[in-house]
């Protein structure tokens, strides 16, 4: 492929302007997003667009069944758009379901669930940022993706502090050729990041760019006495938080969950399993007596930053249950107890009915009854301890909450 011989120029030009709008940003002491100087002095020096060779943007409307078309940028499709998007402040879906795409020869896709990307770059340096990772320190990266946020270490750290492991071979290998062609030689390695990198531990800090259901024991364990580990965290029933934790000498960690509505694809072992059809798991609740539901499930499914952060703390009380919404109806499905649940609308209320072990619904509005009572919380008010009693999420006046084992 021959690109245009101004290249560089150009991507240099539009990567000044992105970084200018960053710092903007940063110094808007509205706009939330908080980043060191030095993570902007570094994303003034790494060419994006090599990290990102071809990669999928969201079509204006969807197709005649309701699915996002996503249209395959190259710069061999549309040099143009190809670049502006690079450094624009996007992420950058780069595969779905798993499955690499012939860039010499990609076509328009109709839905599917992306499963790798290049995250937008205000949340990677927000990231770098809030994992308080400064000179000196050596960092494990769990997800490498397409490489950008780990030349973005090394630019800022020095190569040899920065160690980054992906599951999936082929993106492992682009990332490599990128980070190589760029003058950075990090430690890579194909390696589940749920059991961090032994080989290389200690390190100061640990940043993951994916989610887990729940810490890895073994991050922690890699982690120096006084070292911090941001990971972002989510579950079945797709709610999303982030947690910066303190490592100490015993081996026990604690820390804060960060504000923000900020969502990371998750770790491929920590995905939902497939539940199968949901008409099979429903199909005897019509026996149970239906009742009428304390709350609506709007509580939970609200396009709010509220319903965002509730939605994370819900699924605590319900840790293997999943969520759809098929005519109109929720469903929830346990695959792990058995249980399920259906919400209907009804003359402006909400029937519920449940069956199986778990009243899955009635523990979720147990929940919420206690987070009003409390003045409804917000997430920087909820800490997140690891220790030999397993992982809880504490309140001083909420139920503490446990997340799923993490001993695997």
């Amino acid at each position: 492929m021959t690109l245009p011989s101004d290249l560089d120029t150009d991507a240099g030009a539009l990567r000044a302007a992105m970084v200018k709008g960053l710092a903007g940003a940063a110094a808007d002491a509205d706009a939330g997003f908080r980043v060191h100087p030095a993570w902007l002095g570094a994303a003034e020096k790494v060419p994006r667009h090599a990290f990102v060779p071809g990669f999928y943007l969201p079509d204006d409307e969807p197709d005649a069944d309701g699915l996002t078309v996503w249209e395959p940028v190259t710069s061999r499709l549309d040099y143009g758009r190809w670049l502006a998007a690079a450094y624009s402040d996007t992420t950058l879906i780069t595969q779905f379901d798993g499955e690499e795409t012939d860039w010499e020869q990609p076509a328009v896709r109709h839905g599917g669930a992306p499963t790798s990307s290049s995250t937008l770059p205000s949340l990677v340096l927000r990231m770098w940022s809030d994992a308080d990772v400064g000179e000196g320190h050596t960092v494990l990266e769990v997800g490498t993706g397409t490489g950008y946020s780990t030349a973005l270490a090394c630019e800022r750290l020095g190569s040899s502090h920065v160690t980054s492991v992906e599951a999936d071979a082929v993106m492992l290998a682009g990332a490599a050729e990128a980070l190589y062609g760029c003058g950075y030689t990090p430690t890579l390695a194909r390696a589940d990041g749920s059991y961090g990198y032994w080989p290389e531990a200690w390190f100061d800090r640990v940043v993951a760019a994916c989610s887990f259901r729940s810490v890895p024991p073994a991050l922690l364990r890699q982690t120096r006495p006084g070292g911090k580990v941001l990971l972002p965290l989510s579950g079945w029933l797709y709610g999303n938080a982030r947690v910066l934790l303190t490592v100490a000498g015993d081996g026990t960690a604690e820390g804060p969950l960060l504000p923000g509505t900020i969502s990371f694809m998750p770790a491929r072992t920590h995905a939902a399993p497939a539940y199968g059809n949901p008409a099979d798991w429903t199909a005897g609740l019509h026996e149970e007596r239906s009742r009428s539901a304390r709350h609506a499930p709007e509580r939970i499914t609200a396009a709010t930053e509220e319903a965002f952060h509730l939605r994370f703390l819900a699924q605590s009380a319900v840790p293997d249950a999943e969520m759809v919404t098929i005519g109109g109806v929720l469903h929830l499905i346990d695959v792990v107890s058995g249980a399920a649940a259906t919400l209907t609308p009804e003359d402006g209320d909400w029937s519920v009915r449940e069956g199986g072990p778990v009243k899955l619904w009635g523990r979720i509005e147990d929940f919420l009854d206690a987070f009003d009572a409390a003045g409804r919380p917000g997430p920087e008010t909820y800490t997140l301890r690891v220790d030999g009693d397993g992982q809880r999420l504490l309140h001083a006046q909420v139920p503490q909450l446990r997340l799923p084992p993490g001993d695997w």
